[in-house]
């Protein structure tokens, strides 16, 4: 069974400055691909598709999914609850999981997602209450 990844391992690996500059590297792909529906839809299947490929990695890569519906909610008008700076920040973290050569590629066993689980971890920290939000309303929402 795969090990969960602990934020001290991913300390250990990559500095705080190094994620948050691929970070801000996918903000401005994120804001494209937010104005062009069809690119978004291919983008977010590519990324249930890697879903189903990675090993079990602690908490921050199991909201993938949730993350995942929240911005198909937001682009489809169900759900506008949420600062367009978070939805740009999440299509940017998502858009850094997708990629398989980043900061540490990850086809490198047992580190490469690595530098994802700390993406999505320093993005957590700013969008957090949005994500608790939006999850009370999935819940409060779901078709009976």
């Amino acid at each position: 069974m795969a090990e969960d990844i602990t934020q001290a391992k991913v300390d250990s690996v990559l500095s705080e400055e190094e994620v948050l500059k691929q970070f801000e590297q996918n903000k401005h792909k994120a804001e494209k691909l937010l104005n062009d529906k069809e690119k978004l839809e291919r983008f977010l299947e590519r990324l249930e598709k890697k879903l189903t490929q990675v090993p079990v990695a602690g908490e921050y890569l199991s909201d993938i999914p949730v993350l995942i519906s929240l911005v198909k909610a937001y682009t489809e008008k169900r759900y506008q609850e949420i600062p367009i700076g978070s939805i740009i920040a999440i299509v940017a973290v998502l858009i850094y999981f997708l990629n398989p050569f980043d900061l540490i590629p990850d086809f490198i066993p047992g580190i490469g997602v690595l530098d994802d689980v700390a993406v999505i971890a320093i993005a957590y920290k700013f969008i957090h209450d949005d994500i608790q939000e939006y999850k009370k309303w999935r819940d409060a929402n779901k078709p009976a």
